[in-house]
């Protein structure tokens, strides 16, 4: 039994996009590189032709992996997120107690996961501990940097 990928609503569509553009677009674009460079005559020593042709190799790995994604894709509605406790598919707003650093992240899937943009995994050690947990809670995580303690201070839906 393959795990199931879950995404929200605006993982989903992003990966629908990027799928649809690599088979419309880039399909096309590496095809007419390679045909280019076959014109060229010597194969053997051609690097265009090579570089064409490890590109292809990834875009065609890339559309594999979206579709394996996307085939156990399970859908977080978030307008149907309870927003009494934290699960996939909220916002929340905690307070690092250490520092006294108020912090703000969007619980996903681990497909959709990017700290950089504020999202971070369900599967994650902040995010696994931070599921079920109520505005007002104290929450402890266990890191490899040690023990963190964050407060809840809001649950609420993402924009």
């Amino acid at each position: 039994m393959e795990k199931k990928n879950i995404l929200t609503y605006e993982g989903l569509k992003k990966l629908e996009d990027e799928l649809q553009n690599l088979k419309v677009v880039r399909r096309k674009e590496v095809a007419a590189k390679i045909k280019e460079a076959r014109e060229q005559g010597d194969l053997s020593e051609n690097a265009e032709y090579d570089a064409a042709k490890d590109e292809q190799r990834d875009i065609e790995t890339r559309i594999e992996d979206i579709e394996k994604i996307l085939k156990n894709a399970e859908v977080v509605v978030e307008e149907e997120v309870d927003l009494e406790k934290i699960s996939i598919g909220c916002s929340v707003r905690i307070l690092d107690c250490e520092f006294e650093e108020e912090l703000e992240y969007k619980i996903v899937g681990s497909t959709e996961a990017n700290s950089l943009k504020g999202k971070i995994s369900n599967e994650s050690p902040v995010g696994k501990a931070l599921l079920g947990k109520k505005a007002g809670d104290l929450v402890k995580v266990e890191t490899q940097a040690g023990e963190l303690e964050y407060r809840v201070l809001s649950i609420h839906r993402s924009n």
